[in-house]
């Protein structure tokens, strides 16, 4: 599953790829302008169908997947564990 970061870079990616300013996304969808903010920069906790709202009108959608469980590599287990800063 995608992170709330990845998702709000994706969505600040086609918006600027469609042209839209924030303001205007908001005017288009009537969400705040600063929840669309939050949204791109990955806070935001709110409901679902503002996110609903929002990928729609970027012309992005949610996929629901099965959640995948994998197990680190040797190397990212070393740098988990690493004690230099």
């Amino acid at each position: 599953m995608a992170s709330r970061q990845e998702i709000g870079k994706t969505v600040s990616e086609q918006r600027k790829a469609l042209g839209y300013t924030q303001q205007r996304l908001a005017e288009l969808t009537g969400i705040h302008k600063v929840t669309i903010s939050e949204i791109e920069n990955g806070r935001f906790t709110g409901s679902f169908d503002i996110f609903e709202r929002l990928l729609d009108a970027v012309g992005l959608q949610f996929n629901v997947t099965t959640k995948r469980h994998e197990l680190p590599d040797w190397d990212e287990i070393d740098s988990l564990f690493s004690e230099d800063d």
